[in-house]
């Protein structure tokens, strides 16, 4: 449907209410989105095996006001149907420095969105008109000093737990609206594992069929509000998320903006989510990436040493979608840029066999692939909108590969040495200076530090 045409019927998107209750042992949580004249949605979120003394140790003002701010990293997920140019806050309040944070997340977190379906860069307004307004109550009470690390199936989150545990700090797993594959990845890992379960409101994929508008939404900006909540909820301090540097690298330039599929896993969203969790919700908390310094292919080099996990992980986006979760469908399908890539950060570290068996085939010897690879690479406009490494460690990892294997070269890995290797000369140096790297833009408190440099501490290239 056309924009102009949404936002004239829908112009505005209003954040009704929500409400949450415990019931035999969860936080159920629901909100209330409406589109007037005609649209409503109700999305949930579920807390399983909530403490009640924690929940009355947090207060009811704070919890709601934790809950609140849950609602605002929904909205976009809603809102993205329509496009309203007002959204209308009545659940809450929010003061003006509130306003700024959500306001950017808009304007950077829907860039992909926005490019997709070809739409000006747009920045609603946010009006206040809650019943009262003021300071919302943020829990000032001490944590306890453990660790959340959310589990999201693939190579980082195992490296970030095992590190840490291996550093001897109490860490507990969390999963969101696992599947199978990932309920049985955190059944692997055998720590305490939390579980949240987030119900999207079943409207939303029928307005989609019906021609509104549909894309991609910061997931990992609901996740993280989500992994606050939780932390107050189960009484922990630190909340260890396993995002690298690589995801600081844009996709592609739009209307003027460098667009990021993985913005809300960025340093730059990272540290302004970290302020306001501090400022508005709770005090004590500490959110930070524990990979931010690496890129992928040092943390591909890092998980190499546990080949336990090797049968288990999983990376593919594919399984995750609403059609794989219904059918129940799982694994790696060997076809998408995420699994490309992933084949070959690990290549060179775990050799042509141990990664052939996790993929069931050799991706390199697969000559539909070499659009994908070429967009890996850097040599199209755009890298794909999926969670994968820079242009220069994909190059990196080529070469690697490279040195990997005898002189009959599958057909990827030959099409790379044949056209692309020589436009880059110093690769060697490149990709060394990729193993080596450590990035100080990180908010990965010191104490904890040793336990990631001591990872990749005696590499030599």
């Amino acid at each position: 449907m056309d924009l102009e045409f949404l936002q004239k019927k829908y112009p505005e998107f209003i954040y009704k209410s929500f409400n949450y209750e415990l019931k035999d042992g969860d936080l159920a949580v629901s909100f209330e989105f409406k589109i007037p004249p005609d649209i409503e949605f109700l999305p949930r979120v579920v807390f399983k095996n909530v403490d009640v003394d924690q929940v009355k140790k947090i207060g009811e003002s704070a919890l709601a006001n934790l809950i609140f701010n849950i609602g605002m990293a929904e909205v976009p997920s809603y809102w993205k149907a329509v496009c309203s140019p007002k959204i209308v806050i009545k659940a809450g309040y929010l003061d003006k420095s509130q306003i700024k944070f959500w306001q950017d997340l808009f304007v950077n977190g829907m860039g992909q969105f926005f490019y997709e379906n070809q739409l000006p860069i747009l920045k609603p307004k946010f009006i206040n008109a809650a019943e009262t307004t003021g300071k919302s109550s943020v829990f000032s009470g001490k944590l306890s000093d453990k660790f959340i690390v959310p589990l999201g199936g693939g190579k980082d989150s195992l490296v970030t737990y095992e590190l840490l545990n291996q550093a001897h700090c109490e860490v507990a797993t969390l999963v969101v609206e696992p599947n199978q594959a990932l309920k049985d990845i955190a059944a692997f890992v055998g720590a305490q594992n939390i579980e949240i379960l987030r119900h999207i409101d079943p409207k939303l994929v029928e307005m989609k069929n019906q021609g509104f508008l549909n894309g991609h939404t910061p997931f990992s900006a609901v996740l993280a509000f989500d992994l606050a909540v939780a932390a107050l909820l189960y009484d922990f301090k630190y909340v260890a998320i396993s995002q690298e540097r690589s995801s600081n690298e844009g996709n592609v330039k739009y209307l003027g903006k460098i667009v990021n599929h993985q913005y809300s896993k960025s340093y730059d969203f990272e540290k302004k989510f970290n302020k306001y969790a501090k400022k508005y919700l709770a005090s004590d908390i500490e959110f930070f990436s524990f990979l931010r310094p690496l890129y992928e292919l040092q943390i591909a080099k890092i998980f190499s040493s546990y080949p336990q996990y090797f049968p288990v992980f999983l990376s593919c986006n594919k399984s995750f979608t609403l059609a794989a979760r219904a059918a129940g469908a799982t694994g790696w399908c060997g076809q998408c840029p995420k699994c490309l890539f992933t084949f070959v950060a690990l290549y060179p570290f775990i050799g042509r066999e141990a990664v052939q068996k996790i993929f069931g085939k050799n991706l390199f010897g697969q000559k539909e692939l070499v659009p994908l690879m070429l967009q890996l690479l850097g040599q199209e406009s755009c890298k794909p909108f999926e969670c994968v490494g820079t242009y220069a460690e994909a190059r990196a990892a080529f070469f690697l590969s490279l040195q990997k294997t005898n002189a009959m070269r599958p057909y990827l890995l030959n099409y790379f040495e044949q056209n692309i290797l020589p436009e880059y000369p110093d690769i060697l140096a490149q990709s060394k200076s990729i193993m080596l790297a450590w990035d100080k833009k990180n908010n990965i408190p010191k104490k904890f530090q040793p336990a990631l440099k001591n990872a990749v501490k005696g590499w030599e290239w």
